[in-house]
C-alpha cells in the first residue's frame, strides 16, 4: 500500500513539474518581460558607483512577416520602441521586416543592449568622444572613458559609404537642408567633416545603412548629441582655432549579408567591442586628439 502511495505522489509531482515547465519555457515563443515606460527610458548616465559591467542577455529571432505583425499588435508601446533600437529602425519599419531580433530582457537601461564597452579607461583624460562601429551600427559618447549614452545610426550605403578615421564636430544647425536633394530636412544636423557635407542628424531609421554618406539618428539620440558635443572655435569665414570633439568612424558593414544584429541570436556577444579593440582603433589618433583638447582648454 505505502509503495502505491509513493507511486500515486510521484506522478503528481512529475506532472506538476511539467506543466510548470510548459507554463515558462517554450521553443518556438519568444518570452517578452513588459516594463513601464520610466524603467525602460530612464536617463542614459553612468555613475562613479556604477558596476561597469554589463547585464548578461539573451536574444531570439521572430521570423515571417505574418508573425512580426501579429507581436506589433499585442506587444506594449514602449517595449517596441526598444525593440526597433535593438533592430537599428524607427518603430513604423518593423512590420516590414521578415526577422527581427528581440531580446529576453526589456527592462534594461538602452546602452546595455549596444556593444561598446561601458567603462574604458584608455580614455580616463579624453573629456568627451564620439564613436560610430560601421560593422555594428551603433554609436557610443564618452567622457573621461565613461559611457553615457549609446544608441542605433544608419550609416552610408554601400554606394555612398560614410568615410572612416578621425574627425571633429564642427558647426550645428537645428534645421537644415541636405547636399544630396534640398528636399530633405535634416533635423539636429552636427556636422563632422565641412567639405565632404558629412554629419550626423535625424532622418529615417530603416534597419540598415541607407544614408548618402550621413550618420542617420532617431531624433531623440540626434538631440542628445547635438546638445552634448562641442563646436569648433574659429575666427573669421576658415581659421580653426581649435576644433570641437573628437569623432571616430571605423570597421566595415558586411554589404550583402544577413544584418549583424541577427547573430546575437545564435551568440548574445557576437558583435561585443572589447576596450582592447576600441583601443587599438583609436591609439594612432590620440595625440591629435590630446593635442587639439589642449587648444581648446587654452581658449576657455
Amino acid at each position: 500500500m505505502l509503495k502505491k502511495i509513493l507511486g500515486f505522489l510521484s506522478i503528481i509531482a512529475f506532472l506538476y513539474s511539467c506543466n510548470i515547465k510548459e507554463k515558462n519555457t517554450s521553443p518556438t515563443t519568444t518570452t517578452v518581460i513588459i516594463t513601464s515606460a520610466d524603467t525602460a527610458h530612464k536617463p542614459q548616465v553612468t555613475s562613479k558607483d556604477s558596476v561597469l559591467t554589463r547585464p548578461s542577455v539573451d536574444y531570439h529571432l521572430l521570423i515571417s512577416k505574418d508573425s512580426i505583425k501579429r507581436f506589433i499588435k499585442t506587444a506594449d508601446t514602449n517595449n517596441l520602441k526598444i525593440i526597433a533600437v535593438i533592430n537599428r529602425a524607427d518603430v513604423k519599419f518593423l512590420k516590414r521586416f521578415d526577422t527581427i531580433v528581440v531580446p529576453s530582457d526589456l527592462s534594461l537601461n538602452i546602452k546595455n543592449y549596444f556593444p561598446f564597452p561601458l567603462d574604458a579607461p584608455f580614455l580616463g583624460q579624453v573629456k568627451k568622444i564620439l564613436f560610430f562601429s560601421y560593422p555594428t551600427q551603433s554609436f557610443a559618447a564618452y567622457e573621461n572613458g565613461k559611457l553615457v549614452y549609446s544608441g542605433p545610426t544608419s550609416m552610408g550605403r554601400k554606394a555612398d559609404t560614410t568615410p572612416t578615421g578621425l574627425f571633429y564636430t564642427n558647426w550645428k544647425a537645428e534645421q537644415t537642408k541636405s547636399t544630396f536633394n534640398d528636399e530633405w530636412d535634416l533635423k539636429w544636423n552636427f556636422n563632422i567633416e565641412n567639405k565632404l557635407g558629412v554629419g550626423f542628424h535625424q532622418y529615417e531609421m530603416p534597419g540598415y545603412p541607407a544614408s548618402h554618406s550621413c550618420l542617420r539618428l532617431s531624433e531623440k539620440d540626434a538631440k542628445y548629441l547635438y546638445d552634448w558635443a562641442d563646436q569648433w572655435t574659429i575666427k573669421g569665414t576658415d581659421n580653426i582655432l581649435a576644433q570641437g570633439t573628437p569623432v571616430v568612424v571605423f570597421g566595415n558593414y558586411p554589404f550583402g549579408n544577413s544584418r549583424p544584429w541577427h547573430a546575437l541570436a545564435q551568440n548574445k556577444n557576437a558583435l561585443d567591442i572589447s576596450v582592447e579593440e576600441l583601443e587599438n582603433t583609436i591609439k594612432q589618433f590620440l595625440p591629435a586628439i590630446m593635442q587639439q583638447q589642449a587648444k581648446k582648454e587654452k581658449l576657455k
